[in-house]
């Protein structure tokens, strides 16, 4: 977000308090959100929260997520690599679809507007054939002499 601080919810009953909610609280359930549609394979990080996650240290779930909250409206900015062979369109807008609802749902938040950003696209592992024993062998001989 822009600037750090702390957006105020209005609740019916103004006696009973005020409600506020941290920016990466928001981040998180709107990274959560979209990482959890069929066809993402992973959320844009930093290089230091990759290395977090490579020595198992905290997962950071509001990786890949920017937020900016102004004049009572909230722009969502989604940052994410999909899988190959997935519907760019259609994971997309279920992404924004997803968000948009989990923040209604989870902190009764209006989303002005969700952008996807995809940052590419993940290729499929492959698996090597390769016969450790001999490993110059050609694909067509599978080891029949």
């Amino acid at each position: 977000m822009a600037e750090d601080t702390n957006i105020i919810l209005h609740t019916n009953d103004p006696e009973l308090g005020k409600i506020e909610i941290a920016p990466n609280v928001l981040e998180i359930i709107a990274g959560v959100a979209a990482a959890q549609v069929d066809g993402v394979n992973r959320m844009r990080g930093s290089f230091s929260s990759s290395v977090n996650e490579l020595l198992g240290r905290r997962k950071e779930h509001g990786k890949g997520v920017k937020l900016t909250y102004a004049n009572e409206e909230l722009d969502v900015d989604i940052y994410v690599y999909l899988n190959y062979g997935v519907s760019v369109p259609k994971v997309a807008l279920e992404i924004q679809s997803q968000v948009e609802q989990q923040l209604l749902f989870m902190t009764e938040i209006k989303v002005h507007e969700v952008n996807v950003h995809v940052q590419g696209v993940i290729p499929e592992k492959t698996t090597s054939t390769v016969d450790p024993n001999n490993p110059f062998a050609d694909d067509e001989e599978n080891g029949d002499e």
